[in-house]
């Protein structure tokens, strides 16, 4: 409801709000987000918190813009397996090393922009205009952008193994009561590592995107995007205790997130108001405030019911 009210604003007070010009640049810049706050769904279900989503897109970007002379599928695959690494660590640290995920992400987070910025020299990396590399982020498909077709897909993509796979169901389980999922036989800690797995390849896919995108590996990107991530996540209804949870309405949260941002920039256009690209952060700050206090108070009704 709250999207549908914020595009009909929209719709109303900017003249181009609906063109496809802007729709087509929100969308394409926002596919990143949507891929970090699909894997964090999974490890927010599954009672978990992933930090280290942002740093792993930044890092997998300067992978995928380094071997990006070599063209499309060596970068793409540089990007995946560089989030892949990062989230077998962190499935590693939560699920063997029995570190809270707070902690152990955190750690993730640090190793994956400090090796970002060893192998940036702390710098941009161009990436190749010789390849087809940049399609993956420039790039149109039937008129649509192609980095939406692939988070499209991916949202497919999650909301079959939530809905129809024994997998989602598990990591539903796992979520709302680790005990009583072990006692019932389920390889709890198996689908915990998977969820960190699968949310460091997302994150991966993310990174690549940013590079092919705006043409360089960005060792210094990805701040807040865990914050943009998780505040999707519980937007979208996913309960920050675990056991609850949607991936569609996940995608939801993306867009209300994003299409805020998009009518603080026509704001500006328009003169009434003037922030600078530092506000963004402070609305984020509030903004994720608001939904956790909210998500707070949804996890006690959920308790009390039970």
């Amino acid at each position: 409801m709250a999207l549908v009210l914020l595009i009909l604003f929209g719709a109303l007070r900017y003249e181009h709000f609906l063109g496809a010009y802007n729709v087509l640049s929100v969308l394409r810049y926002n596919s990143m987000f949507a891929l970090t706050s699909l894997g964090m769904c999974f490890v927010i279900m599954g009672a978990g918190i992933d930090l280290s989503v942002g740093t792993t897109a930044a890092f997998a970007s300067v992978v995928s813009a380094l071997l990006s002379p070599y063209g499309l599928f060596p970068g793409l695959l540089g990007g995946l397996g560089a989030g892949l690494a990062v989230g077998v660590v962190n499935g590693f640290m939560v699920t063997r090393m029995n570190i809270q995920p707070f902690i152990a992400t955190l750690s993730g987070m640090l190793v994956a922009s400090g090796s970002g910025l060893l192998l940036a020299h702390n710098q941009s990396v161009s990436v190749s205009y010789d390849t087809d590399f940049t399609w993956l982020g420039q790039g149109d498909l039937l008129g649509f952008p192609t980095p939406a077709w692939i988070a499209a897909a991916a949202y497919v993509y999650g909301s079959v193994v939530l809905n129809f796979m024994s997998f989602g169901r598990y990591v539903l389980a796992v979520g709302g009561n680790e005990e009583a999922a072990r006692l019932m036989g389920l390889p709890v800690d198996r689908i915990k590592f998977l969820t960190y797995v699968q949310s460091g390849v997302f994150a991966g896919l993310a990174g690549v995107i940013l590079a092919a995108q705006f043409g360089a590996g960005q060792p210094a990107e990805g701040v807040g995007w865990e914050l943009f991530s998780i505040a999707a996540v519980v937007v979208g209804g996913t309960l920050l205790t675990g056991g609850v949870g949607s991936v569609t309405t996940t995608l939801a949260g993306v867009l209300l997130l994003g299409l805020i941002f998009n009518v603080l920039n026509f704001e500006n256009g328009l003169g009434w108001i003037s922030l600078s690209a530092y506000w963004q952060s402070v609305v984020r700050g509030v903004f994720l405030m608001v939904v956790v206090m909210a998500s707070s108070g949804a996890a006690r009704r959920v308790a009390r019911s039970a």
